[in-house]
């Protein structure tokens, strides 16, 4: 479901908050993972706000955003399976050369 809503309050540094709407009554928790802007993604409280959300028990809220941007700008939409280009990747390679540890054993 689709609403308009206004941001209550975002933790940049945690990457959620909640959106309030007529249609989600207590609030709509929200990750960034959801919020449809270019670059680094988060809110500002007092924000309006397009919403998708869904009925769930997330962290003490009875429902979650599905999609969510800032009413004044299109969505962008980066999501890895849509993006074939990749915007964000990342890869850990993790190599032990022989003989360079000794082995232990456990006692």
């Amino acid at each position: 479901m689709n609403t308009v809503g206004t941001v209550r309050f975002w933790h940049d540094d945690e990457g959620w908050g909640v959106v309030d709407s007529p249609q989600t009554p207590g609030g709509c928790w929200a990750h960034f993972s959801n919020v449809a802007v270019a670059g680094y993604r988060k809110l500002t409280p007092g924000e309006t706000v397009h919403l998708g959300w869904e009925v769930a028990d997330q962290d003490g809220y009875a429902f979650r955003a599905t999609r969510v941007w800032p009413s004044d700008r299109r969505p962008v939409d980066d999501a890895p399976d849509q993006n074939p280009d990749g915007i964000y990747s990342s890869s850990l390679t993790i190599t032990y050369d022989a003989g360079s540890h000794t082995p232990r054993t456990a006692e």
